[in-house]
């Protein structure tokens, strides 16, 4: 890409989006003025010059400074900029300054895995593949597609915490399997339970939009704090337990939920336990911890939470994989079918097998 014509290069930048205002002829200057430039920065960088050039990397550098100025500077017209050799200077040196720290220089991590790993690399194509089918279904409407749009949420933050765990972040990547936990047990509350939960929840939503300020008038929010006001008097809660019932309150209309060993309004005794996930209790709480920024956290042992966040979020995948492929499967064509199970059998045994696999190294290390 290096040695690119005018025109390859205009297609490039509308392969990748970017904006018709945009001065193509311009950007097509400066993406050869910051190829010559970092070919003469490696030349006189003993430091730089092991590090191989990524054309497009600096096209993406180059585009987004040159549409950001033009965002932050609605006097400076383009056309004037273009002509500008100080600008273009500022433009390349700028965006070779990002690309070599960011992309070359960047402190690493320390990460104990690779997305190349088969333990990671299975579980992303996996996830991708899923978020690819999910992409197809009708969402973000609650009252027709909740289950649909935490199932997605979830196979959303499993994907975020593959990545952390694949950048080195495991502390991080178990902090948000916590939030995939609450998330894949509230799932699990509501299918379990169906439409009367579903239809409790869906209110409780309301609720909590209503104590947020987010409803259209004053009118309306006035009329649901009535009601909230109304059931919290019926069930014997007090003022202070307001929040705590607009977030959990919905369980109540889970049969003999109440029944439950120390059940409360709250997530652990609560949701955890309707969901049957209360062997997940104390990691829950030890993730707790660590999302509250404890000692634990500031003195955390790498492998210790690499392997715990693995294992988690292998786990939590499987539950929700499992309610994917039943949902999935009663509602696609057979074609859909088809593709989704070939994919199934291709890859859910080196699931299972790099699960296995890293259970047993982190049982040994613990």
């Amino acid at each position: 890409m290096e040695n690119i014509s005018k025109e390859k290069y205009f297609a490039v930048l509308s392969s990748l989006g970017v904006p018709e205002f945009a001065d193509k002829d311009f950007l097509y200057e400066v993406f050869c003025y910051a190829m010559e430039s970092s070919n003469d920065l490696k030349k006189n960088n003993q430091i730089l010059s092991g590090f191989g050039i990524n054309p497009l990397q600096i096209t993406f550098y180059l585009v987004h400074e040159h549409l950001f100025y033009l965002s932050t500077h609605p006097g400076d017209s383009q056309e004037k900029l273009v002509e500008d050799d100080k600008y273009a200077h500022f433009l390349v040196s700028v965006s070779l300054d990002k690309y070599f720290t960011n992309e070359h220089l960047a402190v690493k991590m320390g990460a104990l895995t690779s997305r190349f790993s088969p333990a990671m690399s299975t579980l992303d194509l996996y996830i991708n593949f899923i978020l690819g089918m999910l992409s197809n279904y009708k969402k973000g409407n609650p009252n027709e597609t909740l289950i649909i749009d935490i199932m997605l949420k979830g196979f959303q933050m499993a994907k975020c915490v593959s990545s952390l765990l694949e950048q080195g972040f495991e502390t991080e990547a178990f902090s948000t399997w916590r939030t995939l936990h609450e998330n894949e047990s509230i799932l699990t509350v509501l299918i379990k339970n169906g439409a009367p939960v579903i239809e409790r929840y869906l209110k409780h939503m309301k609720y909590a939009i209503a104590f947020r300020g987010g409803l259209g008038t004053k009118e309306e929010t006035d009329e649901v704090f009535v009601e909230i006001k109304e059931i919290m008097r019926g069930l014997g809660l007090k003022s202070k337990d307001m929040k705590r019932f607009i977030e959990y309150g919905w369980l109540l209309a889970v049969p003999d939920v109440e029944k439950l060993p120390e059940f409360k309004l709250n997530f652990r005794d609560g949701v955890e336990k309707a969901a049957g996930l209360s062997s997940y209790s104390k990691i829950y709480e030890m993730s707790s911890e660590i999302a509250h920024s404890s000692p634990l956290l500031i003195y955390s042992r790498k492998h210790y939470f690499f392997g715990i966040s693995l294992i988690n979020l292998y786990e939590s995948f499987f539950r929700l994989e499992k309610v994917f492929s039943t949902i999935f499967m009663a509602s696609v064509d057979e074609e859909t079918k088809k593709r989704y199970a070939s994919m199934r059998n291709l890859y859910y045994w080196e699931l299972k097998a790099a699960y296995e696999m890293e259970l047993k190294k982190f049982n040994k290390k613990s």
